[in-house]
């Protein structure tokens, strides 16, 4: 396979069955994408502390178009993994709002991407010492578009346990609801603007989680991929 190192391919593959692999391979990549690029912004930009500031802020300042960058790149992948699961999961008891959901999700990446945050917590050209008192209307698009993005990734992880409960893959069903619980009570924790590193930190490590669930569904389908 030419686009990322996963499982090895079975042999004597078709050509659609390798344009899916390679697909699904994207499922992986977004998430070292996306993880790898807030960690190392947030570990060195200057004024930023990751344990009280939300990623989105990243988009702010000279080095903003990383973060950016980021966001489109990781959201452009989840919708590749997207289309790779819809191709794997054809024809499959539970199949149909799965593969949906998940590009819901990284079409709302992309979203949250172009549409900048505004600079706050200290953070940013001009940021106030707390959360911003005007949001603009690229900062009102940020917060809807993360919103969709957050809801269709906590529905996709339950459409995914139903899909694999459906082809009796109960482990694997229980591991995706189990995804959705913890991401919808770390995003429910944050919604509420708090930047309490006690509120922060679990929402990073839920949206470590739910690109690593992304890793798993995709590789499973990758080495079950037969059509």
């Amino acid at each position: 396979m030419s686009i990322a190192t996963v499982p090895p391919a079975t042999k004597n593959c078709t050509r659609a069955q390798h344009v899916t692999k390679s697909l699904l391979g994207y499922g992986v990549l977004a998430g070292v994408v996306f993880e790898a690029s807030v960690l190392i912004q947030g570990l060195t930009r200057h004024g930023f502390s990751i344990a009280h500031d939300d990623a989105s802020l990243l988009a702010n300042g000279p080095l903003g178009w990383i973060q950016v960058a980021t966001f489109v790149l990781a959201g452009v992948m989840t919708v590749a993994a997207a289309v790779g699961a819809r191709r794997a999961m054809a024809g499959r008891p539970g199949a149909t709002w799965s593969p949906r959901l998940i590009g819901i999700y990284g079409a709302g990446l992309i979203a949250a991407g172009l549409l900048r945050a505004d600079p706050a917590d200290g953070f940013g050209p001009g940021a106030p010492a707390g959360k911003a008192a005007h949001i603009s209307w690229h900062g009102d698009g940020h917060l809807v578009a993360a919103g969709i993005a957050f809801i269709a990734l906590i529905a996709g992880c339950f459409a995914v346990a139903r899909y694999f409960s459906r082809t009796g893959r109960h482990g694997l069903a229980v591991y995706s609801r189990l995804t959705g619980v913890v991401f919808g009570a770390a995003f429910a924790g944050v919604a509420t603007g708090s930047s309490s590193s006690m509120i922060v930190m679990p929402f990073y490590a839920a949206v470590l989680a739910a690109f690593t669930w992304l890793a798993v569904v995709s590789i499973h389908l990758y080495r079950h991929t037969t059509r």
